[in-house]
């Protein structure tokens, strides 16, 4: 914010927290300016690290939990279980994020308005996607991660603001498209439908 107010310039940091880096990438993009920028001390002001961070890259947690989940719900494992205790905290994650007030890019601009650097951001939509859509295709068969995803979409519903609640019906209706083709059977399709907060042996009841 310093240095673009010094050189009258916006800065624009074209990657994500946790988005790789290669050599030879842009770090930092100059927009106007009345004079040029030092670029070792901008490039300078962006943090690199040999891997992604839990403490700086929430998105970085919420990957691993992921990962957890799905080798849970592969065939070589088959501990789908595991994969509902995941389900557990990942719902919690998405609760704290999806109450917070997140864009996918942010403008600070100085004491007189002026744009002065833009970051780019993950927004309510990015985190859902990546905290459902692999546990949703891995556990397609699984009838525990059906019912616990079910649970934690009607859990989301319930207690996130309205705004958020149009990608919760799109991931809604894309279990319920998973579901319909993992079950034919009428009978194991409605079981594997309704939601259940431990996926099977909590109470259940019919779906909305």
């Amino acid at each position: 914010m310093a240095a673009g107010v010094r050189h009258d310039c916006t800065f624009v940091v074209p990657h994500l927290i946790g988005d790789y880096v290669p050599p030879g990438a842009v770090l930092v993009e100059v927009h106007g300016g009345t004079s040029a920028p030092d670029p070792r001390h901008m490039t300078g002001l962006i943090a690199l690290g040999a891997e992604r961070t839990i403490e700086q890259d929430p998105a970085f947690a919420l990957r691993i939990l992921v990962d957890i989940a799905i080798r849970a719900l592969s065939p070589a494992v088959n501990d789908p279980t595991t994969a509902i205790q995941v389900l557990n905290h990942i719902e919690s994650f998405l609760t704290v994020v999806g109450s917070a007030q997140l864009r996918d890019h942010y403008v600070m601009a100085d004491d007189r308005g002026r744009p002065r650097l833009v970051l780019h951001g993950r927004d309510w939509e990015d985190y859902l996607q990546l905290a459902v859509s692999e546990i949703r295709d891995y556990g397609a068969t699984s009838i525990q991660a059906c019912r616990r995803l079910r649970a934690l979409f009607d859990g989301l519903l319930e207690n996130l603001p309205a705004a958020q609640h149009p990608a919760v019906e799109t991931q809604l209706e894309l279990l319920r498209q998973s579901v319909d083709c993992a079950f034919p059977d009428t009978a194991r399709r409605a079981v594997a439908q309704w939601p259940d907060r431990q996926g099977i042996g909590g109470r259940s009841r019919p779906h909305r």
